[in-house]
């Protein structure tokens, strides 16, 4: 039994949307993708006609030029936030103090977040990286903590 597939060898860790195929790019992966890309991209295309909508909204509603400026400054600055935010984190895992902080600026960003997504998931499963990097680790570390020495060291020939 090899130290990959024992029962106490690492596993990987599935990505949402993709499980465990980023491993071997199998059952689908790049049909997968492809959906995430689509996807990804489908729904921001929705949430920017959704803000379009608000945008109108506050313009029906004659608040002034200057809370319209001030809403659509925001969404820009929170988007571009969130992209950054996403985009560092199919690198590094993030702080969870950090991300419970960010909460609501991620959530004013969410068009970052869903462009990082899909401009990631046209090279690789968001994350993918970042969990190849850590399975490796973990195997080359379990490896080397179960292989054995071959023979007995009593019996070992000492130079005379």
């Amino acid at each position: 039994m090899s130290a990959e597939t024992g029962p106490l060898a690492p596993r990987p860790e599935p990505i949402r949307f993709f499980g465990t195929t980023w491993l071997n790019h199998d059952n689908g992966y790049t049909a997968r993708r492809i959906g995430v890309a689509l996807g990804s991209l489908a729904t921001a295309a929705v949430s920017c006609l959704v803000l379009r909508l608000a945008y109108q909204g506050l313009q029906i509603a004659a608040i002034g030029g200057f809370v319209t400026l001030l809403m659509v400054v925001m969404f820009a600055i929170c988007s571009a936030m969130a992209f950054r935010h996403t985009w560092d984190g199919f690198t590094r895992r993030p702080d969870p103090d950090r991300q419970a902080s960010l909460r609501g600026l991620l959530a004013i960003g969410f068009v970052g977040s869903l462009l990082a997504y899909f401009v990631r998931s046209l090279t690789e499963a968001p994350g993918e990286k970042l969990h190849r990097e850590e399975y490796e680790t973990a195997l080359k570390h379990h490896e080397r903590r179960t292989t054995r020495r071959s023979g007995n060291p009593s019996r070992k020939r000492r130079p005379a």
